[in-house]
């Protein structure tokens, strides 16, 4: 787990230094949604790793499968949007504890009931001001009391890696957070 972090954090920052625009808004890789930013990861990284993920594809449950090796759920959490107010409901996504929801608790639900033969994980993408503005590790710390004290999901030691000077004025770090499912 710790190196798919690593390897999803540096597709991060090298998408990032090309300038992307997703819609109207502001340039970097902080606005794009869940499923634009999973497939701009996955082509990355089929390109940049191809021994380790070939074959790799988004089929959307879950949101990133590489054959015989992981099926990885993706959530981001953004306290602030492109224009810099605060999302009200943001830590919906880390934490909102029922199956059948969107959220990652949800998200870990579905993947422990999927019968996939692959590794299961999932991965949290938290993008914050430089310095926060809002500390997202305290969603990330309650997800993980959420997901092992009450809903006994058997979650592994996080792994995480920072991607700072993002080019976006409100997204300008993002911190990659990971967590294999047992």
């Amino acid at each position: 787990m710790n190196r798919l972090v690593g390897q999803i954090a540096d597709s991060l920052k090298a998408r990032d230094r090309t300038h992307p625009v997703h819609k109207h808004f502001d340039p970097g890789v902080g606005p794009f949604g869940e499923v634009q930013l999973v497939r701009i990861l996955v082509d990355d990284l089929r390109r940049s790793h191809p021994e380790e993920f070939d074959g790799a594809r988004t089929p959307r449950t879950p949101d990133i499968l590489v054959p015989g090796r992981w099926a990885i759920e993706v959530k981001l959490a953004r306290p602030f949007g492109d224009n810099g107010r605060p999302a009200e409901h943001w830590s919906e996504n880390p934490l909102h504890p029922y199956a059948g929801n969107v959220s990652a608790l949800g998200d870990c639900m579905k993947l422990r009931e999927s019968g996939l033969s692959e590794r299961k994980g999932v991965i949290v993408i938290a993008y914050e001001h430089s310095p926060p503005r809002v500390d997202t590790s305290v969603a990330v710390r309650c997800f993980e009391l959420i997901a092992r004290e009450i809903l006994a999901l058997r979650l592994g030691d996080r792994a995480e890696a920072t991607v700072s000077d993002l080019v976006h004025p409100v997204h300008q770090r993002a911190v990659v957070y990971g967590w294999e499912l047992a």
